[in-house]
């Protein structure tokens, strides 16, 4: 079994998150998803609309998702790759040679991000309606 994992906060769930997970599942059998906690956005100086165990079950419920697990800091994805028997590494391209280090563990793959939408955008459009 090939086992992927992906990171993300996964706020205001929209169609590019979507066609996100769909890619990482194609990258392998098993997905996990490390869900940022509400305590590491703030950390970032991000807030989500949607607390972290609202966000965990939208999860939970896409088809493509096997297993959703907290993000807590940046350090973890050594660990998380090894905890987890990761093979695959997926982020999007807005990422792309940040996680390279991981590479002597598992591969790691960047994706093309959906270009027409964010939850940035997204916020930015409503604020500005």
């Amino acid at each position: 079994m090939r086992r992927v994992i992906t990171y993300g906060t996964f706020d205001l769930l929209h169609y590019g998150h979507i066609r996100l997970l769909q890619r990482c599942k194609e990258q392998g059998d098993y997905l996990v998803v490390a869900l940022s906690s509400d305590e590491f956005n703030a950390g970032k100086g991000k807030k989500s609309y949607f607390s972290y165990e609202e966000r965990k079950r939208m999860l939970e419920a896409i088809r493509y998702v096997d297993l959703v697990i907290p993000e807590d800091n940046w350090e973890q994805k050594t660990t998380d790759v090894e905890k987890y028997h990761i093979d695959a590494f997926v982020m999007g391209d807005d990422w792309e040679g940040k996680f390279d280090f991981l590479q002597d563990k598992c591969e790691v793959i960047y994706l093309p991000r959906t270009p027409e939408i964010s939850t940035t955008r997204i916020k930015s459009e409503l604020a500005g309606s």
